[in-house]
């Protein structure tokens, strides 16, 4: 035995590359005949290894004392251990390109160095089960309907199971059958099957024919094993077998050599863990056929509690075992003393009764003593078997076969308390098969307990097997008792290590820097940090409430906290989860796996917005990963979840407009204080924004208290004449006609209904929003009724008409957005005024009224953006500065500000007030510009504009194309014409600028063209040259100009021209599609940010913000206006509502599994599946009538066999019947014709 530093240090070994693998000689060994035992059968030329007398070495001919006390030759004490000489990789002459693994090994190697080889160096997966198949070995005849079992029962269930198959690997008997069924397996099965099956060949080496090929002690990659005309049945390698394992005792054509290997093995890989980690790795030995050197091997197997599958009605010794099974122990009045009170040993009548089959079955064998001992040993053990009757049985159920069975041996190991199903349960897991799970454990008659689901939860979770996530949750597992904080840490670090949130949250570990911690100790406090990158632009910290941090704002404060708290005893961990699903649908996202992702979906609240923030993570990950396929798997699932919440949006919004609304700004505790407004912003979800209930949302807080159907002119009539909103000259929306309408509604109603219900009264305007007040913890709406009996919430007073009138105008949206409107117009033109009429010299002279007015006005407007950008929302200064710089006119304003300021700067100063002159005209041009983000919001100007600025990407790439021919063509004319010019300046204009213009045809033929006269004079002279004269033209190779410029122009004006048209209609033709979907999508931006705004425009601004400060800094007036688009709810208007969204989902996802099962492809699978339970019960009825007319022809023997008796004993006259013979009935055909 080697001990365990040698196995590690094999196993280190492991990760070299495939061509260094001399290591494996020198850990692996090969078994070599050190004594020559003469075999008295062969007159000395053999020895009882099986070996010639000349394949001997010297020292074991020259070894006589051993030789002469020795009569039987053992491997054990008669070979010696070498490094072996054949290992590496093999190619069959004539077969696939697939190279097989193979090792020579001696039979006592420890099987862990074997299967550690296998796993790390060889990349076999890691087996859910491990199925052996013994006996069928030699010439044995396989019997059709055993090749069938094999066919579509074993390898079948072995793919689904993702098992390992282990048979000797040649290519005769059973071991040819499972090959050549791996083999059709393989060709039938779809490429991307996630389960392949893996045939493992284990066999003695001295019986291997031509191996001799194998043989290169710096191993062979690959060997080239070539057989000649091969026998059917003969002993060569297989080629469809993935591994060979080539036992090696000493011996040369002996059978056997591999027993004691292969049940070391097997029982080694019994006791090592499956993938998933759960469960120890079922192995199960399958007797197929077999002779009587098998049953050494069964016996051994069975004491290491091996369970065994025997294959009744094979032949040999499988035949045997059934017998003895079935008739032995169903014998009557018969007990074994094994199971009476411990007495030692079999019965007389057990050992008669055994003698009596083996008799039978084996007439022929001498040493039936030891094969009756044999037989009553595994008679004991009968608990570990089970008997198939593959004959009687159809294949395709093999895998509730090969269940049944490790279940029924397992059950003998379990403990009292455990579940007597856990075991089955574990297995069904382990091998993906829901379909079994349900059929045979979740049937309704077992009663399963949260203890018994809550391991295998753990692990369907871990390995990704939705289905059983469902079957778990209907069958007794309470989500909200499992998924405690400690469990949802776990999950978190089951994650792969090739996954990008294994590396994530890895970088939020290095970075936080805790002291004493493990790089794999993921907390809640790294799983916060990954959201809030992902989406802390929308959402309030998770999970900072439980770690207590959420008071914090200091990241180092947070960071000390946590990691004294990780120090502790972790309390957090044994509480439970507030809102499970949603935890695991993040989880799953992150994952980017689609099918748990959408169960958790389905399962969560809140459907619409947690689609939305399955979108949001989705396409944020997208933009970080870096493998191509990957990325494109998680932009179809974040489109799946966008076109989900569009869909249950769509059917909120038919069955009741009011409340889809209230869903729309409903402020969810769940995902971070964010709304789905919010949400769909972030990311990025344009077909939500284009749903038609959306839009009308956004239009009725764009319009305030407003007809939407007002015309602007009388909105801008209305500016000059301000009266005129007193008249009917606007409609408005009353209030008090709705109150009316709901009182009246409400009437009947039971009068314990109080102010929560908030169905139909959501915030459309910003005079709506300052009537909200909360009391005692439940909000309350100006809309909402009064009843009798019940105190009403407090309210502001009511507004006299001529203000609130005043306000409901003003403070509409639409009302800042001309407002701002017409006074940028006149910003501009007071720019424009400055620049071109006013803009006098740098102090100490005076500065015009209007360059101080434009200076001021610029003022009003930084102030407007600081108060944006800090001071505009309820999150973190660093979430509105992210938001902020998110957004591009945002940059735009940042960069005319900064020019304006730089201009400004440079303007006070002689020195440089040309520069800023220069730069405030730059800077005009920027503020034009920006006239384009204000004209967003029109129907017709803004998805045009869109069109534009996705046509600029197009110019890009056009100008590329263009600098390279400028640069091309320019310098090389420069160099023709002019030999030497200093000028820097003027050589810029000629290389870059003339080319430019050629474009648009201005072309200086006469400087081009030497044959032209060129009216400028110029010298020859180099002194006047350097001095700064014009340079006269160079004659020679003045041809070669005028063909570069008939070439540029070509290109240019023909091919780059025509290229950039063809690029511009395509991209009107792509975006033309999409370019009202995406203008529906920025205007939410625009309408958000004029409902933010004051209601009075640059340079007027300054008051509004002089009120604000007064409002908010002094006399602590929390903001209203601030909260635009948020809904806060009580708790208990709040699960109205939520169950009300839960019901639209669920009638949505019942309407679309009614269009699903009614769509071709699944009627074809129901099709297919009725076809499949045809055939099944087709099969069956073939083998009832063979048995039936079987049965008839043993009636028929028996009936011909009485008749003779009766005829012989009435013509020998012996005696005389006391009555006539019987005569048949009417009906019942006689046998005597055929007699």
């Amino acid at each position: 035995m080697k001990d365990t530093g040698e196995v590690r240090g094999s196993t280190d070994k492991l990760s070299k590359s495939e061509k260094d693998q001399t290591w494996i000689a020198k850990i692996y060994k090969k078994r070599v005949c050190t004594t020559f035992v003469e075999d008295s059968f062969s007159n000395g030329a053999l020895c009882q290894c099986g070996g010639a007398r000349d394949a001997h070495s010297s020292v074991a001919l020259g070894d006589y004392f051993s030789t002469a006390i020795v009569n039987r030759w053992d491997s054990a004490q008669h070979s010696s251990e070498y490094p072996t000489d054949a290992f590496g990789e093999v190619q069959f002459a004539g077969a696939s390109k697939r190279h097989s693994q193979f090792l020579r090994l001696s039979w006592d190697t420890q099987p862990s160095m074997v299967y550690n080889l296998m796993r790390t160096h060889w990349h076999l997966p890691v087996p859910n089960l491990v199925v052996s198949v013994v006996g069928g070995e030699g010439r044995t005849k396989v019997k059709t309907w055993v090749r069938e079992v094999l066919r579509q029962g074993l390898v079948k269930a072995a793919q689904r199971a993702g098992a390992w198959i282990i048979t000797t690997g040649l290519r005769e008997g059973v071991g040819r059958c499972v090959g050549e069924a791996v083999r059709d397996h393989a060709t039938a099965a779809s490429s991307d099957s996630l389960n392949k099956v893996v045939a493992v060949g284990v066999a003695p080496w001295g019986i291997v024919h031509n191996r001799e090929q194998l043989v290169n002690p710096k191993g062979s990659f690959p060997a080239k094993y070539y057989v000649q005309n091969p026998v059917r049945d003969s002993c060569c390698l297989d080629n469809n077998y993935q591994s060979f394992l080539l036992v090696d005792d000493g011996s040369v054509g002996r059978r056997g050599g591999d027993t004691v290997f292969r049940a070391k093995l097997e029982d080694y890989i019994s006791h090592q863990r499956t993938g998933s980690g759960t469960i120890d790795i079922p192995v199960l030995c399958m007797l197929i056929s077999g002779d009587t050197s098998s049953l050494e091997r069964m016996d051994l197997s069975l004491k290491n509690s091996m369970p065994w599958l025997v294959l009744a009605g094979s032949g040999g010794l499988a035949d045997f075992v059934a017998d003895l099974l079935e008739n032995v122990s169903a014998a009557p009045g018969f007990q074994s003393s094994s199971e009476g009170d411990g007495e030692p040993g079999p019965s007389v009548d057990l050992k008669e009764k055994v003698a009596e089959r083996v008799k039978k079955h084996f007439p022929a064998e001498s040493a039936s003593d030891k094969l009756v001992e044999r037989a009553l040993s595994i008679y004991q053990c009968r608990d570990l078997i089970s008997i198939h009757y593959g004959e009687q049985e159809s294949p395709t159920d093999f895998d509730t076969v090969l269940l049944k069975a490790l279940v029924g041996a397992s059950k003998q190991r379990t403990s009292v308390e455990a579940s007597p199903y856990n075991e089955e349960l574990k297995l069904a897991v382990a091998w993906n098969r829901v379909d079994i799970a349900k059929s045979e454990l979740f049937n309704g008659d077992i009663q399963w307990r949260y203890e018994d689901l809550k391991d295998s939860m753990t692990d369907v979770l871990i390995n990704d097997k939705p289905q059983f996530v469902q079957l778990f949750t209907e069958n007794g597992l309470n989500i909200t008792e499992y998924l405690t904080y400690g469990r949802l840490e776990q999950l978190y670090r089951s994650v792969p290590d090739s996954t990008l949130l294994y590396q994530l949250l890895q970088r939020r570990l290095v970075e936080e820097d805790f002291q004493s911690r493990s790089q794999t100790d993921i907390t809640l406090f790294e799983i916060s940090g990954v959201l809030d990158l992902l989406l802390g632009d929308t959402c309030q910290p998770f999970y900072y409430d439980i770690l207590g941090i959420s008071q914090i704002s200091s990241r180092r404060k947070a960071v000390k906290h946590v990691s004294r708290l990780l120090c502790e005893n972790r309390s957090y961990q044994n509480q439970r989860c507030f809102y499970p699903w949603a935890s695991l649908f993040i989880w799953a996202v992150l994952q980017n796996r689609t099918e748990m992702a959408t169960f958790f979906w389905e399962m969560a609240g809140e459907s619409v917005l947690t689609a939305l923030s399955g979108c949001k993570m989705l396409r944020e990950l997208s933009k970080l990963e870096s493998e191509t396929e990957i990325k494109l798997s998680m932009k179809e699932l974040a489109q799946t979840f966008e076109n989900l919440a569009h869909d249950i949006f769509s059917s909120c919004y038919r069955s009741d407009e009011s409340r889809s609304f209230d869903l729309l700004i409903r402020k969810s505790p769940v995902w971070g204080s964010t709304t789905c407004l919010q949400m769909g912003m972030g990311a990025d979800a344009r077909i939500f924004f284009s749903h038609d209930g959306v839009q009308s949302f956004l239009s009725q807080i764009w319009w305030g208290d407003m007809q939407r159907d007002t015309a602007v002119w009388k909105l801008l009539l209305t500016f000059f004449c301000p009266f005129l909103c007193y008249t009917n000259f606007i409609s408005f929306r009353e209030n008090g006609n709705r109150q009316e309408e709901e009182e009246g509604s409400s009437s009947d109603e039971d009068p314990s209904r109080d102010s929560d219900n908030h169905y139909g009264t959501t915030i459309f305007s910003f005079s709506d929003i300052k009537h909200i007040s909360e009391v005692d913890g439940q909000l309350s709406s100006p809309r909402s009724p009064s009843i009798k009996g019940v105190p009403e919430p407090y309210r502001p007073p009511q507004r006299p008409f001529i203000l609130s009138r005043w306000r409901q105008f003003w403070f509409a949206p639409v009302t800042a957005f001309l407002g701002n409107v017409l006074m940028y117009f006149l910003f501009l033109i007071l720019y424009a005024f400055v620049l071109l009429l006013d803009f006098k010299k740098p102090p100490p002279s005076n500065l015009a009224v209007s360059e101080c007015l434009l200076y001021f006005w610029v003022f009003t407007i930084v102030c407007e953006e600081i108060r944006e950008g800090f001071f505009s929302d309820v999150m973190t200064w660093r979430q509105r500065l992210r938001v902020y710089i998110q957004d591009v006119w945002n940059k735009f304003d940042i960069l005319a500000i900064t020019l304006f300021l730089l201009g400004l700067i440079c303007r006070m100063f002689e020195w440089s007030y040309e520069y800023g002159r220069e730069l405030l005209c730059v800077d005009f041009m920027v503020f034009t510009l920006r006239l384009i983000h204000i004209f967003a919001i029109h129907k017709r100007l803004g998805p045009k504009i869109i069109i534009v600025g996705k046509m600029m990407k197009d110019v890009f790439f056009f100008l590329f194309f263009l600098g390279v021919w400028i640069m091309a063509y320019g310098v090389a004319n420069q160099a023709l014409l002019y030999r030497h010019d200093p000028n820097f300046d003027r050589i810029f204009r000629r290389v870059f600028y003339r080319p430019y213009l050629h474009i648009y045809g201005q072309i200086p033929v006469e400087e081009v063209d030497v044959k032209k006269v060129w009216d400028v004079e110029c010298t020859d002279n180099q002194t006047l040259v350097d001095g700064g004269a014009e340079q006269c033209r160079n004659l020679n190779g003045n041809w070669l100009v005028v063909i570069l410029l008939m070439i540029y122009l070509l290109v240019t004006n023909i091919l780059l021209i025509n290229l950039l048209i063809a690029m511009f209609s395509n991209t009107f033709t792509e975006v033309q599609a999409n370019s009202e979907s995406y203008w529906k999508f920025q205007r939410y931006n625009l309408i958000v940010e004029y409902h933010s705004k004051p209601s009075l425009a640059p340079p007027f601004i300054i008051f509004s913000h002089i009120n604000l400060i007064i409002k908010r800094k002094i006399r602590k007036v929390p903001s209203v206006k601030v909260q635009h688009f948020v809904l806060q709810l009580s708790k208990k208007a709040a699960n109205r509502l939520m169950t009300w969204e839960t019901i639209q989902k669920e009638d949505f996802l019942t309407a679309q599994n009614k269009i699903q099962k009614s769509s071709d492809s699944e009627r074809l699978k129901r099709m297919s599946a009725k076809m499949d339970s045809v055939v099944k019960h087709m099969t069956e009825n073939r083998d009832l009538d063979q048995r039936l007319r079987a049965l008839e022809n043993e009636m028929e023997n028996c009936s011909n066999a009485l008749r003779w008796i009766v005829d012989t004993l009435a013509e020998g006259g012996a005696f005389k019947p006391p009555r006539p013979p019987p005569t048949f009935r009417d009906g019942v055909p006689s046998s005597s014709g055929s007699s």
